[in-house]
């Protein structure tokens, strides 16, 4: 290879990595601002969620809970879900997620909540739903569990369902529940995955979630 097409390679090379680069910053200064992430998601849409226990694909009807799709959509198409560890595990019960590995970024989603919805879908075996606070439905945020069983006992306390695992949910019982409630929240929204990786590093976590097209 001549020196002319070394220095042009190399220029190629660098602009790659500078796009990919400018891309990563652009999705990160989008999580960093939630009143930016307002699309209207489809009617139905499906999102693929490819974890560390094998892949599962969750369907969403925006129709059984508006406000939690929207959310929902915006969440997995600005990447807010990779990389981040299903933190609580109870077995017969759920499984849940949804607090961001970085606490830069975590901390912008704290307050983030979105308005209530009526509870018209059933909390039953792979369906998926926003934990809340004590606050009541209006304290949603980014946290989802994903139901193990029949939970019918939560859809008087304002816990809408707002889509369903259609494919994988043999996948979802694989998730590791050693570690149970250990992992303590306030920690993980303080340390991100730092804590989780150096306390609990069999944790199992979503590579990549995406919406399908």
């Amino acid at each position: 290879m001549n020196r002319l097409s070394f220095s042009i390679l190399a220029a190629v090379l660098a602009l790659g990595i500078a796009l990919v680069a400018a891309g990563q910053n652009a999705s990160s200064g989008n999580l960093r601002n939630p009143a930016a992430l307002k699309e209207t998601s489809p009617p139905t849409y499906k999102a693929k969620f490819d974890t560390t226990a094998g892949i599962f694909v969750v369907e969403v009807h925006r129709d059984w809970a508006p406000n939690g799709a929207d959310r929902f959509y915006n969440l997995v198409k600005n990447g807010f879900f990779d990389n981040l560890r299903f933190f609580r595990v109870v077995p017969n019960f759920m499984v849940q997620f949804g607090i961001h590995g970085d606490p830069a970024i975590q901390k912008n989603w704290v307050n983030a909540n979105i308005p209530a919805d009526p509870v018209k879908q059933s909390n039953q075996r792979g369906y998926m739903t926003y934990a809340m606070s004590g606050a009541g439905p209006t304290s949603r945020t980014t946290q989802l569990f994903i139901n193990f069983k029949n939970n019918a006992f939560l859809d008087g306390q304002g816990f809408s369902p707002f889509g369903k695992v259609t494919s994988g949910m043999d996948v979802v019982d694989k998730i590791t529940s050693q570690y149970g409630e250990r992992p303590e929240q306030g920690r993980i929204q303080a340390e991100g995955n730092a804590y989780l990786t150096k306390e609990f590093p069999k944790l199992d976590y979503v590579k990549k979630a995406t919406i399908e097209k």
